[in-house]
């Protein structure tokens, strides 16, 4: 079977985020290479909230499940992929019952991807990220820091060599065009990698009024055996929905209104992050996580309490049979990021199981 190098590095690349380098291969059917995979994790987190009654919730809702089919096709490469979790973009922690929703949902042929999954700012800073465990904080401080928008109803993506090329459906529901990305990265043979990005979307600013913004990112991973080092920055405007916080603090693409991206006067808000953090692993099955993240505003709505986000997170995980990982992890930040994540502080215990 033909092995596809630059999709095995990036599956490699992705393992923290998604289940898709554990797939089970269930076969060949009619010349296509069918696989199963995802995971089933349980969660309990304590919040300690800044100005609230602490609380306790557990969930099993992160677990997912996916479906890969592989194909040569003329010449071609050919791969679909279909994933769902049970978050069901509900956020009442008191219903038990919740429907599958759709994670991603694209086809790819050889460097051409198109559908529903992840962003061109995850792609620009996610795989230079070090591991953490927690489902709302994944990317805060960095060029695609808000969960909301992470995976836009249709990407297309051109990737030739360390290219790559990302058109999206814009945010702005009356954008002229579609929300942009475009990056490159450079990996070395000591196991290095390094990436750079310029962002550029239309953003609103009123009734029938928008201005175009733009962003740059820069991401890195640096290996020294055991030990990785993750660092990333950028700066810029028209990014704030992308990367979770703005004028009005946390920011969200389903109120346009309140987003962020734009101040009191309609003038584009920029705003500039940066991550930074440290991943070890003890022996084969124990290692560890510490990051921190910062992003901050140029300006904020009066009603916001501080123009910077600040974040920090520490874990401990231990895989006690392959692909069964029992963790732990303390996390604090500044103010209120999405739903279920408020300010203050909060302890994460988790069992997952990929398969």
């Amino acid at each position: 079977m033909k092995v596809n190098k630059k999709r095995l590095g990036m599956a490699v690349a992705l393992s923290a985020v998604t289940a898709q380098a554990h797939a089970l291969d269930l076969g060949e059917f009619g010349g296509a290479n069918l696989s199963i995979g995802g995971y089933v994790k349980a969660e309990g987190i304590f919040t300690d909230p800044d100005g609230g009654d602490r609380n306790f919730d557990a969930s099993a809702r992160q677990s997912r499940i996916n479906f890969k089919v592989d194909k040569e096709v003329q010449g071609h490469s050919v791969t679909a992929f279909v994933e769902g979790d049970f978050w069901d973009n509900a956020t009442d922690v008191d219903d038990t019952s919740y429907a599958m929703r759709l994670r991603h949902a694209y086809v790819q042929v050889d460097d051409l991807t198109l559908g529903q999954t992840w962003s061109g700012q995850f792609f620009a800073n996610a795989p230079f990220d070090v591991e953490i465990l927690d489902f709302y904080g994944t990317g805060v401080g960095s060029v695609s820091g808000s969960g909301a928008v992470v995976r836009p109803d249709v990407v297309l993506h051109y990737a030739p060599g360390g290219f790559r090329f990302s058109l999206q459906d814009p945010i702005y529901r009356d954008a002229d065009f579609p929300d942009m990305v475009a990056s490159y990265t450079h990996r070395t043979e000591a196991g290095h990698a390094f990436n750079a990005a310029v962002t550029g979307r239309e953003v609103e600013t009123g009734v029938e009024d928008s201005k175009f913004g733009a962003a740059f990112s820069l991401a890195a991973k640096l290996n020294f055996g055991d030990t990785s080092l993750a660092l990333s920055g950028y700066s810029g405007k028209g990014n704030n929905v992308y990367s979770g916080w703005g004028f009005n603090g946390a920011t969200s693409p389903r109120t346009l209104a309140s987003s962020g991206e734009v101040n009191a006067s309609g003038e584009l808000v920029s705003t500039t992050g940066y991550t930074a953090g440290v991943s070890h692993r003890f022996n084969d099955r124990f290692r560890g996580n510490i990051r921190y993240a910062q992003v901050e505003a140029d300006e904020v709505a009066p009603t916001v309490a501080d123009d910077t986000l600040e974040m920090m997170n520490i874990n401990l995980i231990y895989t006690y049979l392959p692909n069964l990982d029992f963790g732990i992890e303390w996390r604090d930040r500044n103010a209120p990021t999405m739903p279920l994540r408020p300010g203050g502080q909060q302890v994460e215990l988790m069992a997952m199981y990929r398969f």
